[in-house]
C-alpha cells in the first residue's frame, strides 16, 4: 500500500511549537500547553514519483475523499494560503480556492486590482500552503505567478454560479467601501440587468493567475516533532525535479 492512502489518526494544530515568553499576557501558560500528538505513519522518498504534480494529486485525492465523507473533517480541501509581498518586502496572506493545476502550475482567479494582484504585479515571487492539518499534512508551494491566458479566464468564469460573476463585477476587490449596504446596491442592480439564466461577461479586470513552482514540500506530521518534510525543487521550469528531505 502506498503511504499516501493509509488512514493516520492525528489531528494537527500547530505543525511548529513555540514557548511562552517574558511578559506573555495573561493566559499564555495555557496557549504553551496547547499542542497535538501525531501518529501518523511517515513518508519515505522511495514512494514518491519523479514530479510533485503527480504527489499533489494522490494527496489532494486523500484530502478530497474526506472532505466528501459526511464524517470527514476537512472543509474545502482546494483552499489554500496565497502569501504575497509587496515591492517594499511588506508581507500578505489570504485564502483563496485552487481552481486547476497541472504541470504548468497551479490556478487561482482574482480581481486584477485587488491587493494581492497588485503585490504579484510588483513582486511576482509567492508561497501556496495547503493546510490540511486534520490529516497532518501540509503542501507548500513556492514559485512565480503569472496570468493565464484570457481565452481560459472567460472559460472558468463562465463556468462559475451566476451570482458570483455578478459578484465578480460588484466587488472593487480590497478598496474601502462607506457600507455593505453600497456593495449590496450594486449587485441588486447588476441582477437586475443580468436576471438569472443570462450570460455574463468577463470582467476585464478578473482573471487567473497560473504559480509556477520551483519548489513543492510535501509535510507529514510525525511523533516527537520530528515531522517527515519532503521537498522537491528544480532550477528552472525546464529543469528535472530533485527530491530532498529537509530536517523538521
Amino acid at each position: 500500500m502506498r503511504q499516501d492512502d493509509r488512514v493516520t489518526d492525528s489531528r494537527a494544530t500547530d505543525p511548529d511549537e513555540s514557548g511562552p515568553t517574558a511578559g506573555s499576557p495573561a493566559g499564555a501558560a495555557d496557549l504553551a500547553a496547547m499542542r497535538a500528538h501525531y501518529v501518523a505513519e511517515g513518508i519515505a522518498e522511495a514512494d514518491f514519483p519523479a514530479d510533485p504534480f503527480e504527489q499533489f494529486g494522490h494527496w489532494f485525492a486523500r484530502a478530497a475523499a474526506e472532505a466528501a465523507d459526511p464524517a470527514g473533517v476537512i472543509h474545502e480541501p482546494n483552499a489554500m494560503v496565497v502569501s504575497t509581498a509587496d515591492a517594499q518586502g511588506r508581507p500578505s496572506s489570504r485564502t483563496v480556492l485552487l481552481k486547476g493545476y497541472d504541470t504548468r502550475g497551479f490556478v487561482f482567479y482574482t480581481n486584477y486590482e485587488s491587493g494581492k494582484a497588485r503585490d504579484i504585479d510588483a513582486n511576482p515571487h509567492v508561497s501556496l500552503l495547503f493546510p490540511w492539518h486534520p490529516m497532518a499534512r501540509q503542501v507548500i508551494v513556492t514559485g512565480t505567478a503569472e496570468r493565464t491566458g484570457r481565452d481560459e479566464t472567460v472559460r472558468y468564469f463562465r463556468s462559475r454560479p451566476h451570482g458570483s460573476q455578478l459578484g465578480a463585477w460588484a466587488s472593487a476587490q480590497s478598496s474601502v467601501i462607506g457600507s455593505r449596504a453600497e456593495l449590496d446596491a450594486a449587485y441588486a442592480e447588476l441582477a437586475a440587468r443580468h436576471p438569472e439564466g443570462e450570460q455574463v461577461p468577463a470582467p476585464p479586470h478578473w482573471g487567473g493567475y497560473r504559480v509556477v513552482p520551483d519548489a513543492v514540500e510535501f509535510w507529514q506530521g510525525r511523533a516527537d516533532r520530528l515531522h517527515d518534510r519532503l521537498r522537491y525543487v528544480r532550477e528552472d521550469a525546464s529543469a528535472p525535479w530533485t527530491l530532498q528531505r529537509l530536517s523538521p
